[in-house]
């Protein structure tokens, strides 16, 4: 039997693997995981607050804070006033190019690192991962 520990070891080699691979793959196109991910999380809920895109990117808000200054600076993504105290974030054209550019690499970096497993256990796996954390019914 395996421990629950020496799964969780695993899962997070796995992530490693997958992180690292997707590090390198993404230089090509000119940008990072990190900040592939935010352009991500922007490109699918543009006008969200920097907390509600720290959540979606696993961040804290000062750390999506920094890197979404260093996009901006990049002008890659645009932030202006929204009610209140929220700025909202937005994507610009330079800042959509490097998403797709990206995207399609992260799809080939995705292809390589599950090419071991057949598609009914990349289901299996996405399943059993959705479950590991959860709170039972």
């Amino acid at each position: 039997m395996i421990e629950p520990a020496a799964a969780g070891r695993l899962l997070k080699r796995a992530q490693y693997r997958n992180h690292l691979a997707a590090d390198r793959a993404l230089a090509t196109v000119g940008t990072t995981l990190a900040q592939w991910d935010a352009l991500r999380a922007i490109s699918e809920s543009t006008g969200s607050s920097a907390h509600d895109l720290a959540i979606v990117t696993f961040q804290s808000d000062q750390a999506f804070g920094a890197l979404a200054n260093r996009l901006e600076a990049q002008k890659l993504i645009e932030r202006s006033p929204g009610r209140g105290r929220r700025v909202e974030h937005a994507l610009t054209e330079d800042g959509r190019q490097i998403f797709e550019a990206g995207l399609k690499v992260m799809r080939e970096v995705s292809e390589i690192s599950f090419a071991m497993l057949t598609s009914n256990e990349v289901a299996q796996l996405h399943d059993l991962l959705d479950r590991v954390g959860g709170v039972p019914d």
